[in-house]
């Protein structure tokens, strides 16, 4: 399997895809620039995360439906241009509000794009499915770690920067991808928004949906809330977020699958969810250099989980593979939208520390759910593997 001779369709797509990961972390060291310049709280801020996630959970349950109709190239290019309207509107914000709600648009066109890449790419890679999602995976690795780099280097000079760059990148992905992307078969059946639904009745896909909602609000308090707390410059807390995504990268890629083949997915799972309660706990009671510490630390257990759970949710049950990841999506990113809205407030309502009390809780609630059902994890439905590259619809995003 040679990873790095893929057809240019293969590079345009995974290239784009690395800028839409990037939309994620990217506003993380310029947050407190943000709430300075808008003249916003950090609860206002972080809203910035809730508007992004909450239109993304949503829209899983349209992405297979609008792709298994007009096609991936389509679904795709689609994405791509609301992120380039919205994502330039952004930068133009003069409230919170405004960006919020420009905000919630970019999340609906990542949506619409990440949630179709992974089948694109699989229908066009030369080496099969494996490494194609080694490709996506490895796209989102370095996605999640480039985001916050861009972030402090544009936002040291504005916080309004980051949002052009991602405008300008996203549009020259647009390019790539007309230029280089034939249109990809449509499957065979059309998507129904319910059939996510549908597909959550299944108990291990359940569990894993779940599981991985109580994981994700931990994962975004220390994503969304720990730049507060940090309270650095845009290039230190660039550097910091940084640093946590090539551990994610590397944990997600190379680590994760190694100690999953040895020890199986749901001992991997609970075992990485227990230390990571352990380490947002220890984020959230220590000093500075402490804190920053267990930031990054926590990148390589969360590279870890996002690979485990990406696989459970795409062969834990006998759904088609983009209607299940599109029904675990569609519950676990609520969390996302729920983490960055809810920590200012509990900071507010106690002190500094319970947000990480909280988010140890729902991390040891993630694992819980893992424990106690872990029969129904153990058994994946076995799908031929030519099932990625006929259906585009809903894909992977798990991470």
């Amino acid at each position: 399997m040679d990873l790095l001779r893929q057809p240019k369709a293969v590079w345009a797509t995974a290239g784009a895809s690395v800028v839409a990961f990037m939309g994620i972390g990217l506003v993380d060291p310029i947050l407190p620039s943000i709430a300075q310049g808008l003249h916003a709280t950090a609860g206002q801020v972080s809203l910035l995360f809730t508007s992004y996630f909450l239109i993304t959970a949503v829209a899983m349950l349209l992405t297979g439906f609008v792709s298994s109709r007009i096609g991936g190239r389509k679904t795709l290019l689609l994405g791509l241009a609301f992120v380039v309207v919205f994502a330039g509107l952004a930068g133009t914000s003069d409230s919170v509000g405004q960006l919020v709600g420009f905000r919630a648009g970019w999340g609906l066109g990542n949506a619409l794009f990440v949630s179709t890449a992974l089948a694109v790419i699989v229908g066009a890679a030369a080496g099969g499915s494996a490494a194609a999602i080694l490709l996506y995976e490895s796209a989102l690795g370095l996605g999640m770690a480039c985001g916050p780099l861009l972030g402090a280097v544009l936002g040291n000079l504005s916080w309004r920067y980051p949002f052009f760059g991602t405008a300008t990148l996203m549009a020259i992905g647009f390019l790539c991808i007309t230029a280089f992307l034939k249109e990809q078969p449509k499957p065979a059946r059309r998507t129904s928004p319910l059939d996510p639904i549908r597909a959550l009745g299944h108990g291990g896909l359940a569990t894993a949906a779940i599981s991985a909602f109580f994981y994700n609000y931990t994962f975004f308090t220390v994503l969304a809330f720990t730049p507060f707390v940090l309270d650095m410059t845009p290039y230190r807390s660039g550097a910091v977020f940084f640093a946590w995504g090539v551990l994610l990268a590397v944990f997600s890629v190379i680590v994760a699958p190694r100690v999953q083949e040895r020890f199986g997915s749901p001992k991997v799972l609970g075992g990485s969810l227990v230390l990571l309660a352990a380490d947002v706990l220890v984020l959230g009671y220590g000093d500075h250099t402490t804190a920053i510490v267990c930031t990054i630390l926590s990148g390589a257990l969360i590279g870890v989980n996002n690979t485990v759970y990406t696989e459970l949710a795409l062969g834990v049950s006998d759904a088609p593979r983009p209607v299940a990841s599109a029904g675990y999506n569609f519950v676990r990113w609520f969390a996302a939208a729920a983490a960055p809205y809810f920590a200012p407030k509990i900071e507010e309502w106690s002190d500094i520390h319970i947000p990480f009390v909280v988010a140890a809780v729902t991390a040891l609630l993630g694992a819980a759910v893992v424990a106690v059902r872990r029969r129904a994890l153990a058994h994946e439905a076995e799908e031929p593997e030519t099932a990625h590259a006929t259906e585009d619809g809903v894909t992977v995003f798990a991470n």
